[in-house]
């Protein structure tokens, strides 16, 4: 398959690893609509391509994402502001949508694991539209911030429903009602990110960790727990999750993938799994309504 290409990112696939890099670095990589847009069609690109496995984030230059662009002052977050953004963004619907929110959407929706390699500042949705990716590793040089507050707005691109089922409700109030920057040891210390490397490490230990998935997971499963593991953190009581997991087991059980992993463990080689995620997903939350996100 064709690698697309982005007017505000750098797409890559190599050894079954896409690396989605923000590539805005003059202005440390600022979101925009056009960014959000772009970052969209990229995971729909990642979903479709089956040689695709796992998924990289990062950030072009010193910064990861210093935030939305503040280009346009103090109407940045206006109404007149979020109307333009809106028609610029193909949003036709009655309510202006929150283009951090649509994004942190679709990230959630991804069939494929997403690892969020932090190389410097991440604030507003620089630091929000991490929390729906499964994993973030950062450089010891990053920093972060849920500095809305402080601009005289609120959460966004969903993460007073993200941040505090990974940090907990006071770790997300403490960092949403002061608005402060703190450092990547703060960050891993209190669960937000999972490990710190040197600058000159973080992408090789991104790529490695993304390898491990790669080589030794078979797709179809990785998306299926994917799915289970996020959609299992709103269900009312565990009987839900026994539901999706034991059609999981049936549905799965039964697949060349499992006759593979089994073969393959037996015979003591690496699986060759044959199942594709683009062939689609067992259903195992018929309830499940899917988000509009676009």
């Amino acid at each position: 398959m064709a690698q697309p290409e982005f007017e505000t990112l750098l797409y890559d696939v190599a050894d079954g690893i896409a690396t989605i890099t923000l590539n805005r670095p003059d202005r440390l990589n600022a979101f925009t609509p056009k960014m959000m847009l772009d970052m969209i069609a990229a995971f729909d690109a990642t979903d479709a391509d089956d040689a695709v496995k796992a998924v990289i984030v990062t950030g072009a230059g010193r910064g990861f994402c210093a935030g939305a662009d503040l280009g346009s002052g103090g109407a940045t977050f206006g109404e007149g502001s979020r109307e333009a953004e809106r028609r610029a963004a193909g949003d036709t619907g009655d309510v202006t949508r929150d283009g951090g929110g649509r994004l942190s959407l679709r990230i959630f929706e991804s069939l494929k694991p997403v690892i969020a390699a932090v190389n410097g500042a991440a604030v507003g949705v620089g630091a929000t539209m991490q929390l729906p990716m499964d994993i973030r590793l950062a450089s010891r040089e990053a920093k972060f911030g849920f500095v809305f507050a402080r601009r005289g707005i609120a959460l966004e691109a969903c993460s007073s429903w993200f941040l505090p089922r990974l940090v907990g409700p006071p770790t997300a109030l403490e960092w949403g009602y002061s608005g402060r920057v703190f450092g990547a040891e703060e960050a891993h210390r209190r669960g937000l990110v999972q490990a710190l490397h040197a600058p000159e490490d973080l992408l090789p230990a991104a790529r490695a960790l993304a390898a491990e998935f790669v080589q030794n997971a078979a797709p179809v499963s990785m998306a299926v727990t994917r799915q289970l593991v996020w959609r299992g953190m709103v269900a009312d009581h565990p009987m839900e999750a026994h539901r999706a997991e034991s059609r999981s087991m049936r549905l799965r059980g039964a697949s060349d993938d499992a006759k593979e992993g089994i073969a393959a463990f037996l015979d003591k080689r690496a699986p060759a799994f044959p199942d594709r995620v683009s062939a689609g997903l067992p259903d195992l939350w018929p309830e499940w309504r899917e988000p509009e996100y676009r």
